[in-house]
Parts: structure tokens; C-alpha cells; sequence
């Protein structure tokens, strides 16, 4: 670390809120952490969704530099949108390199952002945190851009890292399908335990008539499979079941899927809120029974962390980060299908096995703190800088 106590980390990361979705929101967790770390100076190049360029004080020793963008959709990128952050982020990254004397640069995501510091690898040693999109796999927008880019520019920039994190091993089997012969480590995400709770008696707020309330949160992307879930309360409502569903953030997907809750006649069964404030989210899992997903590719579901710390039992279909979060407090749908998530919520919907499912969701959650995510990741700095200085 050049002799120094205090260890100097740059950090890139082409979403950060309010841009993006979960990725942004666990490198925001994660630098409150250091924040609290006295040993590490920490830099942050990001985004804004205005053109410009800010600069925030996050604590004394964490300071978030975001590149300003013509940016439309908080929730989806334009490939116009990318090349317009990797163009003006070049000139800041190589002025921070200028002015500091950082020990290593770790990147949230393989692409765009880690593109950055693979140009300056002879320089300074780069960890990449993959968050999902940016592992091929069956991203249904990104499939043609996976069999393009991935093996010219996906893999030199892999090979050329001092170290890979995916943030489950659901994701690092995905990593080693494109990759075999590279070396990842698993670094889960966090959730605040404290900050997402379970309602307690005097603050829930009765369901009328007995309604079971259903929950998703999340980035509206073809991904997603919202669609699958408005099918699935369909089937419910037609064969009895009292269900409604909040579908709570935006994307590329929010009109279309307004206009099938219109034309099926669903307004009353299926509330669609737009964007939400972080602010607001813990109170609005700690007001519904179930959380429901449908994601066809994850890396691990923040969302599913925090409705688990606030005692929902999840229903969801398989995808990555599944596995190491739903056991007893939950149910794996058996296929990717509304008929098969309908009968798996219909499962759930008993008030005593919601009951022992939450219990279980919330003792499960407290495993996952962003404290021990913190000091992982601390530790994998120090690996490579001693083998650095090894080399």
C-alpha cells in the first residue's frame, strides 16, 4: 500500500442512485461501511442523471464523484446512454489516477465500468464485483451483446483482474460457464436488519376482508417476468383466492405492463406504484404477506433480502442467489410458468405456514449483514496487495 496505513481505494460504478437498481443500492450499503472504517480513503466515480459533474461527501473518508448523463429512463440504458458514460468517465478516471495514489481500483460490473481500469491494468490492480447483467447468461435484451462482446471484451477484461467476487455462487456457476478456467470468489449481498424489520402488532394495518397482500419489487425489464406474476393473480382471483399485488418500481417494461393490468380488468387487484423512495420501502413490506419474483436472471436479489428482514415469506421461480436464500421460508416454484407460482402462493397463503415461513425469513436475513460484507471485501483488498507487492 505504498507505505501507507490508510489503504486508498478508487471505486467505479456506472449505476448509483438514483440511477439503476440493486447493484447501485448495494454499493451505496457498502460505502456506509467504510464510511465507519477509518483505515480507508475511498473514491467513487458514478453517474447522475443530469449532465454535469457533482461531487458528494459521503463521511470524511468516502467521496462520490458522478458524471453527469442525458440521461431518460432512471431504470434502463440506452447503449447511447453507456458510451456517453464510458467517454466522459475516461477523462475523470484518468484525472483521479492523476491526483491520488490508490493502492486499487474495484469495479462494480465486468462491463462498462471495469473497462476503465482493464485499460490501466499495468498500473494499478482491479477487482470486478459481477452483479448479473454483466455475465452472459439469458438476459433476454442482452443475448445478442453477450455473443458479440463477451469473448472479445468480456474475457480480457476477466482474465486481466487481480480478483472476480459474484455476489452468489448461483452467479459464479453462470461466470465459470463463460469463463471455466477463472478465479471467483462469493461475497453475498447485505441487508440492514435493523432498517427492515418485521411490522410489529400495533403497526400493521389490517388486510380488508382477509385479502392476502403480494409483493414485488424491482427494475421492470423483460427480466423480470412481471407479466408472469399479473397471470398467476389472475388464476388466483378466478379460482377464489383474495389477492392483491403491488408492484412497486419502474423500467423499461412499467407501460406495457399497466396496459395489460388495464385491459384485464385488474386495477383493483394489481397497484403498479411507479418508483418508490428508499425512505418508503421498509414500511411497505412491513404492510404486505408474501413476496413474489419471477426473475429469470439475478445475482442475488436485494429485494429478497430485504422483504426476508422484514418477514415475508418469498415465492419465486429459480434463478441465481435462489438456493442460498429460500429453504423453510419460502417456496421455489417447481416451473417458470403463473399456474406454477399460483399454486405455490395458494401454498403459502395459509396463515400459519405464512407465519413460520416469515419466523424463518427473518432469522435467515440476519445472516446477510453489510458489516461482514464489508470486512470480506477489505480482506480481498489486502490479498492482493500483498501479493502486489509479492510480484
Amino acid at each position: 500500500m505504498n507505505g501507507k496505513m490508510t489503504m486508498k481505494i478508487l471505486m467505479l460504478n456506472y449505476e448509483f442512485p438514483p440511477i439503476g437498481g440493486g447493484a447501485g443500492n448495494a454499493h451505496l450499503a457498502l460505502l456506509r461501511q467504510y464510511a465507519q472504517n477509518q483505515d480507508l480513503l475511498v473514491d467513487v466515480l458514478a453517474s447522475a442523471p443530469k449532465p454535469g459533474l457533482f461531487t458528494e461527501q459521503l463521511s470524511k473518508n468516502v467521496t462520490i464523484h458522478k458524471v453527469g448523463l442525458h440521461k431518460k429512463h432512471l431504470h434502463f440504458w440506452r447503449r447511447t446512454e453507456v458510451l456517453e458514460w464510458l467517454m466522459k468517465a475516461t477523462a475523470h478516471y484518468r484525472r483521479l489516477l492523476r491526483q491520488n495514489s490508490y493502492d486499487v481500483v474495484h469495479a462494480f460490473f465486468g462491463f462498462p465500468t471495469a473497462w476503465l481500469c482493464y485499460r490501466t491494468a499495468r498500473m494499478l490492480p482491479y477487482i470486478i464485483s459481477l452483479r448479473g447483467s454483466d455475465v452472459p447468461g439469458q438476459h433476454a435484451r442482452l443475448k445478442l451483446d453477450y455473443k458479440i462482446i463477451g469473448p472479445l471484451v468480456f474475457k480480457p477484461i476477466w482474465r486481466n483482474a487481480s480478483g472476480l467476487v459474484a455476489c452468489s455462487r448461483g452467479l459464479k456457476k453462470r461466470a465459470l460457464a463463460f469463463m471455466p478456467d477463472a478465479a471467483i470468489d462469493v461475497i453475498p449481498n447485505g441487508v440492514d436488519c435493523e432498517r427492515f424489520r418485521p411490522a410489529g402488532d400495533k403497526e400493521r394495518i389490517a388486510s380488508p376482508q382477509g385479502t392476502v397482500r403480494l409483493l414485488t419489487v424491482g427494475r421492470l425489464s423483460v427480466t423480470k417476468r412481471v407479466d408472469m406474476l399479473i397471470d398467476a393473480v389472475d388464476i388466483l382471483t378466478g379460482n377464489g383466492r383474495r389477492v392483491r399485488l403491488t408492484v412497486v418500481g419502474g423500467g423499461s417494461m412499467e407501460d406495457r405492463l399497466r396496459n395489460i393490468v388495464q385491459n384485464r380488468n385488474l386495477a383493483t387487484i394489481v397497484e403498479m406504484t411507479g418508483r418508490v423512495k428508499s425512505d418508503d420501502m421498509p414500511e411497505i413490506y412491513r404492510q404486505n404477506d408474501i413476496f413474489v419474483g419471477a426473475s429469470m436472471q439475478e445475482g442475488m436479489s436485494n429485494a429478497m433480502l430485504e422483504a426476508m428482514a422484514a418477514g415475508l415469506p418469498i415465492v419465486t421461480t429459480r434463478c441465481e442467489g435462489v438456493d442460498e436464500l429460500v429453504a423453510d421460508n419460502g417456496i421455489v416454484a417447481q416451473s417458470a410458468s403463473p399456474q406454477a407460482i399460483a399454486e405455490a402462493v395458494q401454498l403459502v397463503c395459509n396463515t400459519q405456514t405464512r407465519r413460520q415461513m416469515g419466523l424463518a425469513a427473518r432469522e435467515r436475513a440476519m445472516q446477510y449483514s453489510w458489516a461482514s460484507v464489508a470486512e470480506q471485501y477489505v480482506q480481498l483488498y489486502n490479498r492482493i496487495l500483498q501479493k502486489t507487492e509479492h510480484n
